[in-house]
């Protein structure tokens, strides 16, 4: 199977001592390919579509779409059928995505916790795997679990590995890289590919402002402006956790992180909880009034600055725990006792749309976003 190239290349300045003219535009390949990841988004989002359609759509001429349609059939990444006219009129050729026509692996590496997954071209999560990190080799336990998924489904065309950690390095990529047979990973932070599964395959609009909350080891925040995931000139865009939060002018990361949550519950339901397992606790109880007492400090910031359509809240938490969070941070923004105005204009919150925040699907969609579909600062 061959692959399209990851994106308009950025042109590199010679080292002739001269400034050169600025380039303006793309190549006539790089224009080809971006017109083939628009149809292909297209039929993703919206398909089953005729030519007709793809060109209401995308704005191409017909021949052009016949040319990329034929290409995709090529690649087995689009199937064809007749639809029937209505009333029983002429029939026309609708396009529809395969969705195993790609594959993709996708890892979220924590310092003690990770989870793999392997998703096909529509997003659907085909295996997941939790496991234990060594912090000492994380790298050589992340691809010992690639490995293993890559071995249990050889007959599937994978065609790249993406990763979510906040403290990935290049040295690490090379390290990984040398000893996998797949590519060379794609690498984002924990909110931006948790963000990006949002956007791409989860409940949220494309447009308009989206903030996403991940309560974790620590506590972060990402956002994602105009269908664009936003991290700030430095990156440090959402660092929460380090917000001096509450009437006690506390460290969120103190109050809302796993740590205080283990330390008040105990080491045993705690991990009941990382298992899905939602019990009442009264412990948990006041873990969650004691964090959305602390977590609304950063929530009206955001709801002031950025005002996004919506405040998501995702974690390895049960659902069940984040609904609860969320409604006890509805009853903390009405209580005048602690903040002496009410904040009707704060964006509404809910929890997000897959389990652990979607990260380590994000971490699946980068190869897709960065070879056969649009990327967001596109789309």
């Amino acid at each position: 199977m061959r692959y399209l190239r990851s994106g308009p290349r950025r042109l590199q300045t010679q080292d002739t001592g001269a400034p050169r003219a600025k380039t303006v535009g793309l190549r006539s390949g790089e224009i080809a390919d971006r017109n083939i990841r628009v149809i292909l988004e297209a039929i993703r989002r919206h398909g089953p579509l005729t030519r007709m359609e793809l060109g209401q759509h995308c704005g191409l001429t017909g021949p052009g779409i016949t040319n990329i349609l034929r290409r995709l059939a090529e690649e087995k990444l689009v199937t064809s059928n007749r639809r029937n006219g209505l009333s029983g009129g002429a029939s026309a050729t609708e396009f529809a995505l395969r969705p195993e026509g790609a594959f993709s692996i996708g890892v979220k590496l924590r310092q003690r916790r990770g989870e793999v997954v392997l998703i096909d071209l529509s997003g659907q999560v085909h295996d997941r795997v939790y496991f234990s990190v060594d912090p000492a080799d994380r790298v050589g336990v992340a691809h010992a679990t690639v490995r293993n998924m890559v071995d249990r489904h050889a007959a599937l065309p994978i065609i790249g590995l993406g990763i979510a950690a906040n403290d990935w390095t290049e040295e690490q990529s090379d390290q990984i890289a040398a000893m996998s047979t797949i590519a060379r990973p794609y690498v984002e932070n924990e909110c931006t590919a948790s963000l990006l599964a949002e956007r791409t395959i989860g409940s949220s609009g494309r447009e308009g402002g989206l903030a996403m909350i991940i309560i974790d080891d620590d506590v972060q925040a990402g956002f994602l402006i105009r269908g664009i995931p936003y991290s700030g000139v430095h990156g440090r865009a959402g660092s929460i956790g380090e917000m001096l939060t509450g009437p006690d002018n506390v460290q969120l990361n103190t109050v809302v992180g796993f740590e205080s949550l283990r330390s008040r519950i105990g080491d045993q339901d705690f991990t009941r909880l990382l298992q899905g397992e939602e019990f009442p606790s009264p412990s948990l109880s006041q873990w969650i009034r004691e964090a959305a007492g602390h977590l609304l400090d950063p929530i009206i910031a955001m709801a002031g600055f950025l005002a996004p359509s919506v405040v998501m809240i995702g974690s390895d938490l049960p659902q069940g725990v984040i609904e609860a969070l969320i409604h006890q941070l509805s009853i903390e923004r009405r209580d005048t006792s602690t903040r002496p105005l009410l904040t009707p204009w704060i964006s509404p919150m809910k929890p997000a749309s897959f389990s652990g925040g979607g990260v380590a699907l994000g971490a699946a969609l980068l190869p897709f976003l960065n070879t056969l579909l649009l990327p967001p600062a596109s789309a």
